[in-house]
């Protein structure tokens, strides 16, 4: 963070200089660019996605990961959480010869979903960690019937509560055995979602009842695996906050999450370029009212720009007093939870420019 910058946010935040680690940034192509570069020497960003876009072979995806942890070294921030959405399948981010799964339904429907799911979660950690990412935005705990048009189905584990959090949570302590954080989504559970958040704002009529018979289970038994992070989701819950996106909702995210299940790890909202949140504000205006409704880290996946944006937002609502030194100071203690007991550790080291016989796991 060069001399200017830091003197502006200390000016605004005392010892609490690091509003950019509670944004989490793509990068446009597969070597650090000068925009990113950027953000990382002029808002001290220092949170990452990788997307397909991104990777080419595993050597140049490991240079990349060292890439951005030196630039950030070279800027006197912590080591970098670097993420991907890897849950295989329909959403894999990983070419050849990373391996290759199935979608998690068809995993969990196997003849022995514990032992398939298990591989899954310890061959993807060991894969992720080798290659310098630390963090994974999986497993989906959303609880989605079969055959009924549902948006997750192909990527949930099931419709049946108990067992969805029962093998979410055997992923999730495999991941993070593995030394990669896990992240459980999309709170409180995108199942019972027809349309593609992606695209438009769904809305979920299931009652407040249901959604903690259901829905909010396998958060539950995630919360118990110590799951590092949970995602928002952005769909609007009609017994629970019908006016406002679980993402941007204070109830869904302090009062139920929070407080009512005792989530204290990391909350990290869902892409807030999605059109579920865009067509509707600003990225800007979502990430403040996502963070002043609890989420700590927000997720920005494309514009650079709009990565800006949001950070100035943040930085005015700091100055304005809509946003207090404690409340930022929260978050950045978790985000600073999860990069020591992850990002910090040791690399597991292994050659994946050797692999020669990957698996496929169909």
């Amino acid at each position: 963070m060069n001399y200017r910058h830091r003197s502006q946010v200390e000016t605004v935040m005392g010892k609490f200089t690091q509003l950019g680690q509670l944004i989490m940034a793509g990068i446009p192509g597969r070597e650090i660019d000068e925009s990113t570069l950027r953000l990382i020497a002029e808002l001290g960003l220092n949170n990452f996605i990788v997307f397909r876009r991104n990777v080419e072979s595993p050597g140049q995806l490991r240079r990349l990961c060292a890439d951005l942890k030196e630039a950030c070294a070279r800027h006197d921030l912590p080591v970098p959480l670097i993420s991907i959405d890897q849950e295989g399948g329909t959403v894999a981010r990983l070419p050849l010869p990373f391996t290759q799964f199935a979608d998690a339904r068809q995993l969990a429907a196997s003849a022995d979903p514990a032992a398939a799911l298990a591989d899954y979660a310890t061959t993807c950690a060991a894969e992720l960690a080798g290659a310098g990412i630390n963090m994974n935005l999986a497993p989906v705990l959303d609880v989605c019937p079969a055959g009924q048009g549902f948006f997750m189905e192909k990527r949930s584990l099931g419709d049946d509560p108990q067992a969805v959090g029962r093998l979410g949570s055997l992923v999730i302590r495999n991941l993070q055995a593995g030394g990669v954080a896990a992240c459980g989504k999309h709170f409180p559970g995108l199942g019972a979602a027809k349309l593609d958040p992606h695209l438009q704002l769904p809305v979920v009529s299931r009652s407040a009842a249901g959604i903690r018979k259901v829905d909010l289970v396998p958060f539950q038994k995630a919360i118990e695996a110590d799951v590092a992070a949970i995602m928002t989701s952005h769909t609007i819950y009609e017994n629970l906050d019908a006016a406002t996106p679980a993402t941007l909702s204070r109830y869904i995210l302090t009062d139920l999450l929070r407080n009512e299940l005792g989530f204290a790890g990391l909350i990290i909202t869902d892409d807030l370029e999605m059109g579920a949140i865009e067509n509707e504000r600003s990225v800007a205006d979502a990430a403040f009212q996502a963070f002043a409704a609890g989420a700590d880290m927000m997720l920005i996946c494309h514009g650079h720009e709009k990565v800006r944006l949001a950070h100035a937002r943040l930085m005015a609502a700091v100055q304005d007093g809509q946003l207090s030194e404690g409340r930022c100071a929260d978050s950045l203690q978790r985000v600073e939870a999860v990069r020591r007991r992850f990002a910090a550790q040791p690399e597991k080291t292994r050659n994946h420019e050797r692999m020669v016989e990957p698996k496929k796991i169909i």
